[in-house]
């Protein structure tokens, strides 16, 4: 019942039509997965072509090179400016009759950056394309409605959710799903058995092979309650004075190049610095009581577009305030210390 209970949740959350329509997943990572291998190999054949951009997460390109492997369709890249914004004009150009669906992050992970997806997503239906948006890093920072995005497939993790791990949810038109053949198969995902025929269960089961992670779809029923108990439009306008805030200060250190600039941001903030690998600014940091990430993000194509390996990142949330910038600058000043 309460894992019922937690999947009605889900469908508010993200404004679905019906509750049949959200599908629990581990996470983003394996909703993109399952609309590769299910929707993907039953619609796509050599020539289609799947379009991303060059902001992506490695979940939501790895899943559609392995699914090009398999049907001989391309994978074809919007690129990006040296802000961090997809290019509309290169977006629309590479929409063809062949582009068959369209995988896209909401929001950034590794820039912060926003995408226009009510607009992209209207582009890509007018070609007749399915759209896939990767939620993860929007579901925190962005009110997410599928309805009015008109997104086909909606994907995000629990524990950008302030929830837990290991649980997330697919959103997915019903009539795309209903069209969709099971990804796994066993467990509640049947209705009978025999060794002639398997009978699947109806939506949202069908996709639900094995034990259900009861516990981690109750807790992130949990977050939603948690995360919705607060003025929406009050968080928003918070974290957007503190990255207001926290892009001047940091700005205002000598040698940090922030890599990221789109007018249209969450957030977060990567960034570099001339007297230190982002591993050792890290190191350094973490020392100072601050916790920032440092890396490639899973997101190497946009490392590789600023011929860079590796930024550091802070990543604002709801509950960060000024003071926490202020640490964050101090820390940085004790790198310049040690390295300049």
């Amino acid at each position: 019942m309460r894992f019922e209970e937690a999947r009605e949740k889900v469908r508010g959350f993200l404004n679905a039509a019906k509750k049949t329509e959200v599908v629990f997943t581990r996470g983003t990572t394996e909703a993109i997965n399952l609309v590769a291998q299910s929707w993907g190999r039953a619609y796509l054949c050599e020539g289609d072509e799947v379009l991303v951009t060059e902001l992506e997460h490695h979940s939501n390109i790895v899943p559609w090179q392995m699914l090009c492997q398999q049907t001989g369709a391309k994978l074809v890249v919007v690129p990006m400016t040296d802000r961090g914004e997809v290019l509309r004009d290169a977006f629309e150009e590479q929409l063809t009759e062949r582009t068959r669906l369209v995988a896209m992050a909401h929001v950034s992970n590794a820039l912060g950056t926003v995408l226009p997806v009510g607009e992209l997503i209207s582009l890509a239906h007018d070609r007749g394309a399915v759209v896939l948006l990767d939620g993860a890093q929007a579901v925190s920072h962005a009110d997410v409605d599928v309805q009015a995005l008109d997104c086909d497939f909606y994907a995000f993790s629990g524990h950008k959710l302030y929830g837990p791990s290991g649980i997330g949810a697919l959103y997915g038109k019903e009539r795309l799903l209903e069209g969709m053949p099971p990804y796994h198969g066993g467990g509640d995902m049947i209705r009978s058995v025999t060794f002639e025929e398997t009978i699947y269960n109806d939506l949202p089961y069908k996709f639900e092979a094995g034990t259900p992670n009861i516990a981690g779809a109750i807790g992130l029923g949990a977050a939603i309650d948690y995360f919705t108990s607060f003025d929406g439009q009050a968080v928003h306008a918070h974290e957007n004075a503190v990255l207001r805030y926290a892009t001047d200060a940091l700005e205002s250190v000598p040698g940090v190049r922030l890599i990221g600039t789109a007018p249209g941001k969450v957030a977060a903030l990567s960034f570099l610095m001339d007297v230190a690998h982002p591993h050792d600014i890290g190191t350094i940091v973490d020392s100072e009581g601050v916790a920032i990430r440092t890396g490639h993000h899973c997101a190497q194509p946009v490392m590789e577009h600023f011929g860079i390996a590796a930024t550091a990142r802070a990543s604002l949330g709801m509950y960060n305030t000024t003071d926490d910038v202020d640490a964050l600058v101090g820390a940085l000043r004790k790198v310049q210390e040690l390295f300049g």
